[in-house]
């Protein structure tokens, strides 16, 4: 995480962070750094779930149950990416694993603590690095590229974890599975919301829209790289970041050539359905 924020705050796409705000940005990647050495290690020990089971105690926090455990993860998100998680039973991970079904228990109660697993140490992460960058003193700019390198940074290291996360997370996923992401996801939106409200009500962002709306559609451009992005394939998410966020910026049709007619009257049509 530290490689996306240090990228930043030397200018490279967002203008330049000086004095003060460099110091600040300097702290925040160092405290991002330890958040993501911190998810990481939840991925290698499974989460905070799935330590017990029914009929006796987990197996001690060894290092080979931590490898068995991480295993679990790998192949259970490997299976989750290419069948879906409502295709995909016990049954099938155990193979993949190379254990009987039953062994699993010892790890994980059910597919849906194995799902959570998987999926809850890339979703707070997503969470405290954007709280981060809403704390920064910065301008708006600079906060937005700092979001879409918060997101799609990602899918470059983790892009099992996201992919699932983002699809089977809340789509596919079971009540409780749903229940506990919408919630994840409920936050992360509204400080997306204020992200561009703030933009907005400083005169950084133009007024094209609502907030809410605004937030939505950059989210669903940012998620749906989970239904094609491919690391070993030759677009890199540094590409991405920088062809989304100039994107958002300048848009795609050139200064002279927008449509200021058709523009007035479309704000026309909001302020009197508005009224």
């Amino acid at each position: 995480m530290t490689a996306f924020l240090s990228s930043q705050m030397e200018g490279e796409a967002g203008g330049a962070i000086d004095g003060g705000a460099f110091a600040e940005a300097s702290a925040v990647a160092m405290l991002t750094a330890r958040n993501q050495a911190r998810s990481e290690t939840q991925t290698e020990s499974g989460g905070s779930g799935g330590m017990e089971h029914a009929v006796g105690e987990a197996p001690a926090k060894t290092e080979k149950s931590a490898r068995r455990r991480q295993t679990i993860l790998q192949r259970a998100a490997e299976l989750f990416d290419r069948k879906g998680y409502v295709n995909t039973s016990l049954d099938d991970i155990a193979r993949a694993v190379g254990i009987k079904r039953e062994a699993l228990y010892y790890y994980y109660r059910n597919r849906s603590e194995i799902l959570l697993a998987i999926i809850r140490p890339q979703s707070a992460a997503l969470i405290e690095g954007l709280e981060q960058i809403m704390a920064m003193h910065v301008p708006a700019a600079d906060k937005l590229n700092l979001a879409i390198r918060n997101h799609l940074y990602r899918f470059d290291r983790y892009c099992l974890e996201m992919t699932v996360s983002l699809r089977d997370g809340l789509l596919e996923a079971n009540g409780e599975v749903r229940s506990e992401m919408r919630n994840i996801w409920k936050k992360y939106e509204r400080m997306w919301i204020e992200l561009v409200s703030q933009g907005q009500a400083s005169g950084e962002f133009v007024r094209s829209g609502d907030p809410k709306m605004i937030a939505f559609g950059i989210l669903g451009m940012c998620n749906w790289l989970a239904r094609w992005y491919n690391p070993r394939k030759p677009v890199t998410v540094e590409e991405l970041i920088g062809t989304y966020f100039d994107l958002l910026s300048f848009g795609m049709v050139a200064p002279t050539r927008r449509p200021a007619e058709r523009r007035t009257r479309l704000l026309a049509g909001t302020r009197s359905r508005k009224r």
